[in-house]
């Protein structure tokens, strides 16, 4: 700066030193928000808490002795779970609405209302080398990740369901469901037919090594233990193994992790199973953020298939400081569920719009790469 402009400015008045100071401000700060708009994500982590609804998450920042991980999102939308033929979805439909972007029956697992097959996210991001997980805390056939790999007209075909995950797109997966891979009716021993695709096989702990080859962990015969059953950090570590495993591709992944037994805790109208469940997902989805944050090109999403219970928080009669927890139904509600994102591209996921939207968005960020 000359000495001409130097004093220009020295005479200047004070507030239109102010004004011009915080002008500077505001473009530099239009300008990083718009570099932080146009990135897009290398990564996904779609993570669902089956059945979660805003008083599940409500309960976490109340019943948790740690801060809830919740409150780290600065983007929330809310979204329309409705399925194809009915106001209330189950999670098959609720699942097939993220993973292939479209509405269908209740119990179709990758199909369209018309029982024809759909291309599925992971399916999709396969054929341009970007690599796919998933890890649950039901079995690894239940209804929601079976929605990423499979197409059966019913999620009760737990067998066939099984075929179609020996023959995914999968790189890495890890939950329960044992049972259906070995001493089946039909004869197939899918645990050798993994290996010979190129499977690490586990089936009692989990490893603690990331593998060369791909990894199917199977702990449990069917779902994983409850919390309280000392099912322990199986989430948490199974989500950083599966993000430790998928890092290696250097084309990206996506990666979905359920908290499953939130739904089942609805359910049961069990409230403590239920917040055992969903203290364990915040924990997981912490886990997650500090990942993402100091990865830099991971896109967390956080959101549910439905909402299970009518599950709500309420007074103590007269006694306002403390909380009960009741519920209105063992099924599903119709309410919306909240959608939360952090990460490359996450100002896409603000406002009200359907589930398939999910889908929608997170097709178009891996394809924009």
């Amino acid at each position: 700066m000359c000495i001409f402009e130097t004093l220009k400015l020295i005479c200047m008045p004070s507030h239109f030193i102010k004004t011009l100071t915080c002008l500077t401000i505001c473009t530099f700060s239009v300008a990083l928000i718009t570099a932080q708009t146009n990135k897009k994500p290398k990564n996904i982590i779609l993570l669902v808490g089956d059945g979660m609804g805003l008083s599940e998450i409500s309960s976490s920042l109340y019943f948790n002795d740690k801060p809830s991980n919740f409150l780290r999102f600065n983007t929330v939308g809310l979204s329309m779970t409705s399925s194809s033929k009915e106001l209330i979805t189950d999670s098959a439909a609720g699942a097939t609405a993220f993973a292939v972007g479209i509405k269908t029956y209740n119990g179709a697992i990758g199909l369209d209302e018309n029982m024809n097959p759909s291309e599925t996210i992971v399916e999709h991001i396969a054929k341009t080398g970007i690599a796919s997980g998933l890890v649950v805390t039901s079995s690894v056939v239940h209804a929601t990740p079976a929605s990423f790999y499979a197409h059966q007209e019913s999620r009760r075909m737990y067998d066939e369901i099984a075929v179609d995950l020996v023959h995914s797109k999968l790189d890495f997966f890890a939950g329960g469901g044992l049972q259906f891979f070995q001493n089946r009716i039909d004869g197939q021993d899918l645990l050798q037919q993994l290996k010979d695709r190129n499977y690490e096989v586990h089936t009692d702990v989990l490893p603690q090594k990331i593998s060369e080859k791909k990894q199917a962990i199977l702990l449990a015969p069917n779902g994983m233990p409850k919390m309280s059953e000392n099912r322990g950090n199986f989430l948490t570590n199974a989500t950083m193994l599966a993000i430790g495993h998928l890092s290696k591709n250097k084309e990206g992944f996506f990666l979905l992790v359920e908290g499953s037994q939130i739904d089942w805790g609805g359910h049961d109208n069990d409230a403590e199973y239920l917040i055992n469940e969903i203290i364990d997902f915040d924990k997981t989805i912490g886990a997650v953020l500090d990942f993402a944050k100091n990865n830099g090109e991971t896109l967390v999403i956080v959101t549910a298939d439905h909402e299970t219970g009518g599950f709500s928080l309420s007074a103590d009669g007269i006694n306002y400081n403390k909380i009960i927890a009741s519920f209105a139904t063992t099924g599903h509600t119709a309410t919306m569920v909240p959608v939360f994102a952090q990460g490359p591209g996450e100002h896409l996921f603000g406002g009200i719009y359907q589930n398939t939207n999910i889908y929608t968005l997170m097709k178009q960020l891996f394809d924009q790469k």
